[in-house]
């Protein structure tokens, strides 16, 4: 399947991931229309695949389009990829017991291979982080360099995982309309503490489709809590350890990951580099990307020319 998205100037094209299970990819131009798309990706003979490759990897829940901002502005000289993986956006929902650790890594090594943007640079946020690390693990040869955003390496143990559980139970769903979505994840949610956080809101809204009964996730919250049980118990240290490309670890003062953590994983990373990101949270790639670019650009601009 081939189709163009104009609004974020992006061709969408389907790869086949792990076990059959068909991947949504975009593909960003340059310039910031259509008429600049490069060739569709046909392996590492296929137009463009001289070009360093850059694929975007989101967070559980997550889809591609919460990259477009910083697709648009690597796109100005590299080639980028951002595809929604198995059970998120417009990708194919498998079965419960194909969300393993083992499937989302393959599913971003197809996407590389079937688009031959190898030797790639990843760039990953929360749970694409830790894909992105292991695929960087397990495949060298299919990696150039790696930026790891908001990702913790350590364990984050049971009581995280009910708390999860929880939280999706107070979801309101189905929202009458998206404006009542994009309000109670921006203003009611009980994450927020009493809190208000608008890009919060429209980060979500992404996240939702018009049903016949209202607006409803594109995910299957049940899907998202199994996806998530495959990594929350157990700690990533030594795949951490085992990456031996340039990586760059960034945090949000105010995000997930902490300041202790961060240095800590940049010390186990044979070739490992840190920034830090003031007054940022979890989402500071969709809600203030001018301070992700500063932050990460020095890095990409190196790697992906050097």
């Amino acid at each position: 399947m081939l189709e163009n998205d104009t609004e974020h100037a992006a061709r969408r094209t389907d790869v086949i991931g792990a076990d059959g299970v068909r991947l949504a990819a975009w593909e960003y131009g340059r310039g910031g229309g259509p008429e600049s798309l490069a060739p569709a990706g046909g392996g590492p003979q296929g137009a463009g695949a001289a070009e360093p490759g850059v694929l975007l990897l989101h967070g559980l829940m997550g889809r591609a389009s919460h990259w477009a901002g910083t697709a648009r502005w690597l796109a100005e000289r590299h080639r980028v990829v951002a595809f929604d993986q198995r059970g998120h956006g417009d990708s194919e929902r498998p079965a419960d017991g194909l969300l393993t650790r083992e499937a989302y890594v393959a599913d971003a090594e197809a996407v590389v291979e079937a688009l031959g943007l190898g030797p790639v640079t990843l760039v990953g946020h929360a749970m694409g982080a830790l894909t992105a690390w292991q695929l960087a693990a397990r495949r060298p040869d299919l990696v150039r360099a790696l930026v790891i955003f908001d990702m913790r390496a350590s364990a984050l143990g049971a009581a995280s995982q009910r708390r999860w559980e929880d939280w999706f139970r107070t979801w309101p769903v189905p929202f009458p309309s998206l404006g009542e979505a994009r309000r109670w994840f921006a203003e009611e949610d009980p994450w927020l503490a009493g809190g208000r956080a608008s890009a919060r809101g429209d980060f979500h809204a992404e996240m939702l489709a018009r049903r016949e009964d209202g607006w409803r996730p594109v995910f299957s919250r049940r899907q998202m809590l199994r996806t998530r049980e495959t990594w929350v118990l157990d700690a990533h240290w030594d795949e951490l350890a085992q990456v031996g490309c340039p990586t760059l670890v960034v945090r949000g003062m105010d995000g997930e990951l902490g300041r202790a953590e961060a240095m800590e994983m940049v010390r186990v990373l044979p070739r490992g580099e840190y920034a830090e990101i003031p007054d940022a949270g979890h989402l500071v790639h969709y809600a203030d990307p001018d301070a992700w670019r500063t932050a990460t650009e020095p890095f990409l601009n190196g790697v992906l020319t050097g």
